[in-house]
């Protein structure tokens, strides 16, 4: 178990029946207005997939699978999802959906060897999303201008949770920060990664931190990724590698920075022969979405995923996931929680 935060004299803004509306709320309007901003087409997503097509997503490139045996189907074996990265870019190619329109999700996927804390939850629920670009759009100006469309409409949801319950103000700044993982580390250079994501959060409010997955001037990378979904090796424009990243927000309730969302451009051919290479799993090539992405039948794509119930957390300034969804807790951790006036659901 990670360390659990148990906030001085903590109370809730919202009462439970409160609490069930606000999380409503929030919901309907943020993927409403995503869905219109980048003009993306809700796609009914599996809860499971085969094992052995290349389809789920290790996420850091060392996650298990939940797994499970099909008795009508000879006793193959499905893995419950992590994410959607591949299983969406497959879908784009399968629909036929052009350039300059995607799809999203209602994503729900079990993490079980996720560390549980306020933040961590076996329990994963997110809109997973994807766009087709074509390839003049592989650049990190462009993945800017979707940041700062997509941190839009978390301002304007906050907006609109405010005028529904006034005791939620809001805090989100009008703007949001970029920096490279590489500067990060330069201005921070003897703090650890962590450290350095509270630090820049926590003066600019919201961060978009860029060139995750791939090793920095210090030998280390500042988070893991998987090898063959996001583009972290590509020079950029800006001079630095990867064309992808996470965004941030400064929880003041956790002292804290809050991760909300993680997308990127999506490799290509090249991108994704030259990270497998990196990481000595070029064995992968012999799965089914491998295969597809390798022979050009796969469209160019940019993509990420938002937590839902972090969203929530965050907007509703709660202290705990499990304020806002139900999930398994240590028995411990609930006792802790309930006695510093958390109510885990």
């Amino acid at each position: 178990m990670s360390q659990l935060i148990l906030p001085q004299n903590y109370k809730s803004p919202l009462d439970l029946r409160q609490t069930e509306l606000a999380i409503k709320c929030v919901k309907d309007f943020f993927q409403s207005n995503l869905s219109a901003e980048l003009r993306l087409r809700r796609v009914t997503a599996p809860l499971f997939v085969l094992k052995g097509m290349g389809i789920n997503d290790d996420l850091n490139g060392i996650e298990r699978p939940v797994t499970f045996h099909i008795k009508d189907l000879n006793e193959a074996q499905a893995e419950v999802v992590h994410s959607l990265a591949k299983w969406k870019r497959i879908t784009l190619a399968d629909y036929g959906i052009e350039k300059g329109y995607g799809l999203y999700t209602d994503m729900n996927a079990i993490r079980a060897d996720e560390e549980l804390d306020n933040i961590h939850s076996l329990y994963v629920d997110q809109w997973d999303w994807e766009l087709v670009i074509d390839d003049s759009q592989r650049t990190i100006s462009f993945l800017k201008d979707v940041v700062r469309r997509l941190y839009a409409v978390m301002v304007r949801t906050e907006y609109a949770l405010y005028e529904m319950f006034p005791a939620i103000t809001p805090i989100l700044p009008s703007d949001i920060y970029f920096i490279h993982a590489e500067e990060l580390l330069q201005r921070y250079p003897d703090k650890t990664a962590k450290e350095r994501e509270n630090l820049i959060t926590k003066e600019h409010g919201a961060v978009f931190i860029m060139g995750i997955g791939g090793k920095l001037s210090n030998g280390e990378k500042h988070d893991g990724r998987a090898p063959d979904y996001d583009d972290w090796t590509t020079e950029n424009e800006d001079g630095y590698k990867g064309l992808n990243g996470d965004l941030l927000v400064w929880d003041d309730l956790l002292g804290m920075a809050l991760e909300l969302s993680s997308m990127g451009v999506r490799v290509d051919k090249k991108a994704l022969a030259h990270q497998l290479e990196l990481t000595d799993q070029q064995d992968r090539m012999q799965y089914y979405y491998h295969k597809r992405l390798d022979e050009g039948s796969l469209p160019l794509t940019l993509g990420g995923g938002i937590g839902q119930s972090r969203l929530c957390m965050f907007m509703l300034r709660k202290a705990h996931l499990g304020e806002i969804q139900a999930s398994i807790w240590p028995e411990d951790m609930r006792q802790k929680c309930n006695q510093a006036g958390i109510n885990l659901l």
